[in-house]
C-alpha cells in the first residue's frame, strides 16, 4: 500500500515490528501451514513446533535469523502469485493473533497525523495482505526478486530487513516520504531492533526478549503491553532479581528438549548469602547447564564469563539478562573481579569457570583439571564459600567444533550429568594451592571414567577443536593457569 500524498510531509511515523509485537507470537508457523496447504512447502520437520515455542518464549536468535536469511533460496522457482494467494489465506488467521490493543494504538497515531507502517523481516509478499486487513499505510519488509516468468529467482530485491538492515530500509523509506525519524515512534520486542529503536525519537518496547529488557532498563525506554488494558501504560523496567528470575525461567527443561538432565546435590547451594559457584568447562553449553541447576532453587546468579559466552546465541541472552559480568581476557583488567566481589558483598551468587576456557584438542581429554586463580582470589577477597558443580556430557550437546548447539536432536537427546558438591575447604593463603583444591573438588564430582586416561579418536579430537583451528592440537597444554 502506498501512503496517500496528503499524509506525507515532514511529520513522524509509527513503525511496528510484526512477530511478538503486533502479533502475540510468531507468524512463521501460520505461514508454513498455509504454504503447505497450498502445495508450496514440504512436510514439517522434526522439532519444528518446538522451534516456534522457543521463538515465542525468547524471541529472535542468531540461528533463527540465519535460517530466515536463507529462505530466499528455498523460494527460488516458486510462483509469486501462488505465494501471494497463500498469504491472503494466512492473513485471516494472523488477524486473530493481532494484539488486542494494537488497533487503539493505530488510531492514536492516525489522530496525531502520523503514518502507521509495518517494519518486518518477513517477506513483503507474505505480510502485505495482513497489512491491508489492518489498514496500515505502508509495509517495509524483505523483498524477493521476481524473474520474467513470474517466479522468485532466489535473490533479494534490496536489503535483508533485519537489525541494521531494517534501520537502513526505514531510513530510506523515511527519506522518500519526507518523514522525520526524530518525531517518529518505533515498537519492537527484539534486541536486534535496537538500532531502529535508538534512531527514532520515541522508542517503545513490547514484550521484550531478555536482552532488550535489560537494554530498555539501561536506556529508560518505556515498555508497553498490547495484550491487556490493565498493562497498557508504559513502565520503566528495573534490572533486579525479578528480571534475573525471569531469565532463569527460560532454562526450564521444557525449552530444552534436545538434552536430558541428571542433577543431584542442589541442596548444597546456600539458601541465602553470597556464594561462588564454580564448574568445570567442557562446552559453551556449560553456563546453561549451571543455570538449569540454579533454577531449581529460589536463588539467582550472575555469570562471570569471557565475551564469547555473551556472544553465543540464546545462552548469551540469558547470561546478559541476569546481569552477567563480561570478561575480556586480553585487557588484563581486574574490573570484572571487582564487580563480582561487589555482587558477593551484596549477598548475591556469582558463577565462573576456573579453567577460563574450554580445553582444546588433547588437553580436553586430560584427567587432571587445571584452573586459573580467579575463584580462589575472589574467595579470599570476600570470604564467600566456593560451591563446586561437576559437569559431564555438555560437549555432546554443543561440541567445541560447532558454532551452535544441536537443538534438533530431540529424538535421542544426550544426557548431561550435573553434581553439586559441598563448599570447598580453602585456606586463603595461596591462590595456587586453593585453586588446586577447587579443581580437585570438581574432579571428585565427575564420573569415574573422567579419571581414566583416554586416547581420543580422530573424530573425537576434531570435535574438541574450534572450527577452522589450525594450531597444534597439543599447544593448549602449555597454558599457564593463573598467569595466561
Amino acid at each position: 500500500m502506498t501512503a496517500s500524498p496528503e499524509k506525507i510531509g515532514g511529520a513522524g511515523a509509527a513503525f511496528f515490528d510484526l512477530d511478538r509485537t503486533l502479533l502475540a507470537g510468531a507468524s512463521s508457523e501460520v505461514f508454513s501451514a498455509a504454504l503447505r496447504a497450498a502445495g508450496l512447502g514440504g512436510r514439517s520437520i522434526p522439532g519444528e513446533a518446538w522451534v516456534y515455542r522457543l521463538f515465542n518464549a525468547v524471541g529472535e536468535t542468531l540461528p533463527s535469523m540465519a535460517l530466515a536469511r536463507q529462505a530466499v533460496l528455498l523460494a527460488k522457482g516458486k510462483p509469486r502469485s501462488a505465494i501471494q494467494e497463500a498469504s491472503v489465506a494466512a492473513s485471516e488467521r494472523l488477524l486473530e493473533l493481532v494484539q488486542p490493543l494494537a488497533a487503539a494504538l493505530f488510531d492514536e497515531h492516525r489522530a496525531a497525523g502520523r503514518l502507521v507502517v509495518m517494519a518486518t523481516t518477513t517477506p513483503y509478499d507474505m505480510v502485505k495482505p495482513l497489512a491491508d486487513l489492518l489498514g496500515l499505510d505502508d509495509v517495509i519488509a524483505t523483498q524477493y526478486r521476481v524473474g520474467d516468468d513470474g517466479t522468485y529467482d532466489g535473490t533479494l530485491n534490496g536489503p535483508f530487513v533485519w537489525s541494521a538492515g531494517k534501520l537502513a530500509a526505514v531510513r530510506q523509506w523515511a527519506g522518500e516520504h519526507q518523514i522525520d525519524l526524530a518525531q517518529s515512534y518505533a515498537y519492537s520486542d527484539s534486541v536486534y531492533d535496537s538500532p531502529l529503536l535508538a534512531a527514532v525519537g520515541h522508542p517503545f518496547v513490547v514484550n521484550p526478549d531478555p536482552r532488550l529488557a535489560v537494554m530498555a532498563a539501561a536506556r529508560r525506554w518505556p515498555t508497553i503491553d498490547l495484550s491487556s488494558a490493565e498493562k497498557r501504560l508504559p513502565r520503566i523496567p528495573i534490572v533486579n532479581l525479578e528480571i534475573q528470575r525471569l531469565a532463569l525461567s527460560f532454562t526450564h527443561p521444557f525449552f530444552l528438549p534436545f538434552v536430558k538432565f541428571d542433577i543431584d546435590g542442589v541442596d548444597n547451594i546456600p539458601e541465602s548469602g553470597p556464594a561462588i559457584i564454580v564448574g568445570n568447562h567442557r562446552s559453551y553449553f556449560d553456563p546453561m547447564a549451571i543455570a538449569v541447576t540454579i533454577a531449581r532453587t529460589d536463588r539467582s546468579v550472575r555469570f562471570l564469563g569471557k565475551k564469547e559466552v555473551f556472544d553465543a546465541p540464546i545462552i548469551g541472552q540469558i547470561a546478559a539478562m541476569m546481569g552477567g559480568i563480561r570478561v575480556d581476557r586480553g585487557t588484563g583488567s581486574d574490573e570484572p573481579l571487582k564487580a563480582a566481589a561487589e555482587a558477593l558483598e551484596r549477598g548475591e551468587m556469582v558463577t565462573l569457570m576456573p579453567q577460563g576456557t574450554i580445553p582444546r584438542g588433547l588437553a580436553f581429554f586430560e584427567p587432571k583439571l587445571k584452573g586459573r586463580w580467579g575463584a580462589a582470589r575472589l574467595a579470599a577477597m570476600t570470604g564467600a564459600p566456593v560451591i563446586p558443580i561437576g559437569l559431564w556430557g555438555t560437549e555432546k550437546v554443543w561440541p567445541r567444533s560447532a558454532r551452535v548447539p544441536n537443538v534438533l536432536n530431540i529424538v535421542d537427546p544426550p544426557l548431561v550429568t550435573i553434581r553439586v558438591g559441598p563448599p570447598v575447604a580453602l585456606k586463603h593463603r595461596s591462590p595456587d594451592a586453593d585453586t588446586k583444591r577447587i579443581m580437585k573438588a570438581l574432579m571428585d564430582l565427575l564420573p569415574s571414567e573422567s579419571g581414566v586416561t583416554h586416547e581420543p579418536t580422530a573424530e573425537e579430537l576434531a570435535a574438541a577443536l574450534p572450527r577452522g583451528y589450525k594450531s597444534d592440537a597439543t599447544d593448549e597444554s602449555q597454558r599457564r593457569p593463573g598467569v595466561d
